[in-house]
């Protein structure tokens, strides 16, 4: 039998020390010499024993798994491929240091979600078979915490410091730039959450405010001086009242490290062995505190797959994962190939899918599932065709068996799948969204569909009043006055322009932008813009309301693009009134959804692939797989860009555990029989798939004659 790791490597496995004055001569090891007034160093072993676990690693992990779970003390590299047991293998690693005797509290297992972090530590606990308390695990923030919680002192808080929510810290930024003397309104400053997204984004990127707003918020530019000095006044504020927000666990962390050479040595000491799961995923902020809780004892594994990392817009960097075998000399690369999830021919697809980057770790995912069907490849005549075909693949597949929860429909960008929510509630068909919050309960589709339906209903009260408390300086009861003066103004049936000019209750502060209000009404009330909802959209948007999404709301870019694309999908309509009808019964449909979350419920899961990542199905559905949708237009911009969008395509095949579906519509809609519908070419990312390795189909209509059905 070898001998146990600590005995081949004892190096790897030094203890901290503690360090004491000797009161006698008993003290004094042999041999030593005592030098007359000078202390002397103890250095205490711990007794500990080895963990019998008796776990036969031969039997319960396959060759790969096997060898990153024994790997020898030292810098690892673990390329878990997607459905390859990643958590499995990290659990059996935190088990297989346990046998080796190193003291649970020696192990630092960092993670990015509470979720993760929930499971790995019961997966460990019933591995175990014990409480695992003693280990360091959960995500990078509550860790963080858990260490200032402790020397919060050593920044200038104290232990009792409070962690400010969204809100709160909203209302804090607000204080700061009303502290630092900024007319909002006449400098079109950007509202409060939108200045902490720019301040949280360019810590997470480790960049100067300046950068972020350059790249992120061009249309801030001028203001970069002015955003940069209310960031540092917020850094300041939450010092002075003892607050940090969710990044300052992280931020401060960091710090603590840096400055305080004798608590870094202390958390270098203590984490023998580091372990971080979805390494992909870590930013430059996290990347360094791995290194510098690592840097002495070199143990550092990090498990993820760089062909899954799809998160740069919230500061992901690539780089880290792709580098660390630079960082870390010697470090051994793992790779776990074999895929317990899908079909051979999923996979197949799924290795041809990534090829084309560049930048990534050669690997080739196997299966040891048997054959099963080819991918199928669905050309559609356009959205709402591709919508009756999922629709009715679904009805089928659940009539063989498989259940509405074990499909799922992916896409790209929330406004894909308004065709489809269409005809899954025409069908009477269950669905639940979990790609955020509801394409028609965002707050920007609101703030543009409260137009439509005061233009349509002027007597639309809760509409108006939405409209008139976007413009500086209208509260609630000033609204409300506004409201009974605009409803005097408009009897008699006054176009709605001329009594929005009547309305005398206006604050001073927003005259000019009420004359924009009544001048975009005006515009909206005249043909040929009026009764065409997609008209009307766009006629929104370019009026005004772009300049509003970008001073008060976060991803103003992806928030106009879904506007833009809602006024495309509106003009399937022929009338205003239709479309508000489809409107509203998307809308209660969400709504119903809302109070039933919690109920289980048999439903088809529609969700954006970034929010699929870590889930299977049995079934999955990928629809508008269009170039300029999928990948997204903003993405073509750069190289990385374009190879982030094929990672994501990857990551959305390889949810699949058995049937897939690969939908292209070939036209969009541009206006309700029009000619000049939008030709749509394939995705670029389906062309570089080989033939060989899907079925095309091609969706006809039922012609009863041809049925036979007479």
């Amino acid at each position: 039998m070898n001998l146990p790791l600590r005995e081949r490597y004892p190096e790897a496995f030094l203890w901290p020390t503690k360090t004491y004055q000797p009161i006698s001569a008993f003290c004094l090891l042999p041999g030593t010499i005592n030098l007359a007034g000078v202390p002397r160093e103890y250095t205490l072993q711990p007794y500990r024993d080895s963990v019998d676990l008796q776990i036969d690693y031969e039997v319960e992990l396959n060759e790969s798994q096997r060898a990153a779970v024994t790997a020898l003390p030292g810098p690892a590299l673990v390329i878990a491929g997607a459905g390859s047991g990643k958590t499995r293998t990290l659990t059996y690693r935190v088990a297989y240091l346990l046998e080796q005797g190193v003291p649970a509290d020696r192990i630092l297992l960092l993670t990015f979600t509470n979720k993760a972090a929930k499971e790995m530590m019961g997966r460990v606990t019933d591995l175990i078979g014990r409480d695992m308390s003693e280990l360091w695990g959960g995500t990078f923030h509550s860790i963080g915490h858990r260490v200032l919680r402790r020397h919060a002192e050593a920044l200038g808080f104290t232990r009792s410091f409070t962690i400010q929510d969204r809100e709160d810290a909203k209302g804090l930024i607000t204080a700061c730039i009303a502290e630092a003397d900024i007319d909002v309104k006449s400098t079109r400053f950007p509202k409060p959450d939108v200045v902490g997204d720019i301040g949280s984004l360019a810590i997470n990127k480790q960049v100067p405010v300046s950068e972020i707003i350059e790249d992120r918020y061009p249309w801030f530019e001028p203001l970069t001086e002015q955003i940069t000095d209310v960031l540092n006044r917020y850094t300041k504020r939450k010092l002075a009242n003892g607050l940090m927000d969710f990044d300052d666990l992280l931020v401060l962390w960091l710090r603590l490290m840096k400055e305080h050479e004798d608590l870094r040595t202390m958390y270098q000491q203590r984490f023998q062995f580091v372990l971080v799961d979805e390494y992909q995923d870590t930013n430059l902020l996290q990347a360094e505190l791995i290194d510098l809780l690592g840097a002495r004892f070199k143990n550092v594994m990090v498990v993820g797959d760089d062909s899954q990392s799809i998160y740069s817009w919230r500061g992901a960097n690539y780089a880290n994962i792709m580098e660390f075998p630079k960082r870390y000399s010697g470090a051994q690369v793992y790779k776990i190939e074999t895929n317990y999830r899908s079909t051979p021919e999923i996979l197949n697809l799924a290795n041809a899918a990534i090829a084309a980057n560049t930048r990534q770790f050669a690997k080739e995912l196997t299966a040891c599932r048997d054959s099963g069907e080819k991918p199928a490849k669905v050309v559609c005549s356009a959205a709402d065709e591709q919508a009756a075909f999922v629709a009715q693949r679904a009805l089928e597949l659940r009539e063989e068996g498989i259940e509405l929860s074990d499909m799922a429909v992916l896409y790209r960008s929330h406004f894909h799948a308004l065709e489809l929510q269409l005809e899954l509630t025409r069908r009477n068909i269950p669905f639940s969204i979990t790609s955020g919050v509801r394409f028609f309960e965002q707050a920007h589709i609101k703030d543009v569909t409260s137009y439509l339906k005061w233009l349509a209903n002027p007597r639309d009260e809760q509409a108006f009043k939405r409209l008139v408390l976007m413009l500086p300086g209208v509260g609630g009861i000033t609204a409300l006055k506004l409201w009974g003066q605009f409803l005097t103004a408009h009897a008699g049936s006054r176009p709605l322009a001329e009594a929005v000019q009547l309305c005398a209750g206006v604050p001073k502060k927003a005259k000019v932008p009420w004359a924009q209000f009544s001048a975009t009404v005006a515009q909206l009330e005249i043909k040929p813009v009026a009764g065409d909802a997609g008209a009307m959209i766009s006629l929104i948007l370019e009026a005004g309301y772009s300049d509003y999404v970008e001073a008060n709301y976060d991803k103003a870019p992806q928030r106009k693009d879904d506007i833009e694309q809602l006024s495309v999908f509106a003009r399937q309509y022929d009338s205003l009134e239709n479309f508000l009808a489809e409107l509203a019964l998307l809308t209660n449909v969400e709504a119903e959804q809302e109070r039933s979350e919690n109920e289980d419920e048999e439903k088809l899961r529609l969700t954006t692939i970034h929010q699929a990542k870590g889930l299977e199905f049995k079934v999955v559905f990928v629809i508008m797989l269009c170039d300029g949708m999928f990948p997204s237009n903003r993405s073509l911009d750069s190289l990385d860009g374009e190879e982030e969008e094929r990672r994501l395509f990857y990551v959305a095949i390889t949810r699949a555990m058995d049937e897939l579906y690969l939908c292209h519509p070939l036209i969009r809609t541009v206006a309700a029989g029009s000619s000049d519908d939008m030709i749509q070419l394939p995705s670029r990312f389906l062309k570089e798939l080989p033939g060989e390795l899907f079925d095309e189909w091609k969706i006809g209509s039922f012609d009863p004659y041809q049925q036979g059905a007479f």
